[in-house]
């Protein structure tokens, strides 16, 4: 007895996970934004317990505008995974994926949007990861790259360049096949 496993099953199971990815993301997110609110204006002891355990007692007692600058930085990156995902969702559960002709242009700017959102996680978690380094030289006790999900911007930005190329990829199949189109 042979199993054959279809597209539609496949997109299925990938709809499911991108969705746990965006709820996950999403409480990442919320949870990094409501604890910097909460440590900036009405509880400064919660930089100690930060999200994810993450301790920033050590950089809000040196400077809170620092403080306020690295949990931004972390906010803007969590923020954009979780609308990586979304989009994600958002194309499989409109339809957009149309196989019988994947050079369209609803999935050129699925994947130019995709780029652009890669591209800005790995700017924005480079420069929180620089932020941070900064001041783990000037003897700020700092939590890792990994808890505050500032890790793998190199990623993040190759993976926005490769859609991206994929991007113009489309864009051109897209103009061979209108203009194969116009040919019959």
């Amino acid at each position: 007895m042979e199993i054959r496993i279809t597209t539609k099953q496949i997109l299925i199971v990938l709809y499911i996970i991108a969705w746990l990815f965006f709820v996950g993301l999403s409480i990442d997110a919320g949870g990094f934004i409501v604890n910097t609110v909460i440590a900036m204006w009405f509880k400064p002891a919660a930089a100690s317990q930060f999200w994810r355990q993450a301790d920033m007692s050590a950089l809000y007692a040196h400077d809170r505008g620092h403080f306020l600058s690295v949990a931004v930085l972390v906010c803007i990156a969590a923020v954009l995974k979780a609308l990586l995902f979304y989009l994600i969702i958002k194309m499989i559960h409109d339809k957009k994926l149309d196989l019988s002709k994947p050079f369209n242009e609803g999935m050129r700017r699925f994947i130019t949007t995709a780029a652009f959102l890669a591209i800005g996680i790995g700017f924005f978690a480079a420069w929180g990861a620089r932020e941070t380094a900064r001041f783990v030289k000037l003897g700020v006790k700092m939590p890792s790259l990994e808890t505050l999900l500032l890790g793998g911007a190199d990623v993040w930005l190759f993976m926005g360049v490769i859609l991206f190329v994929i991007a113009q990829i489309f864009k051109r199949g897209i103009e061979i096949q209108s203009e194969n189109d116009l040919t019959v």
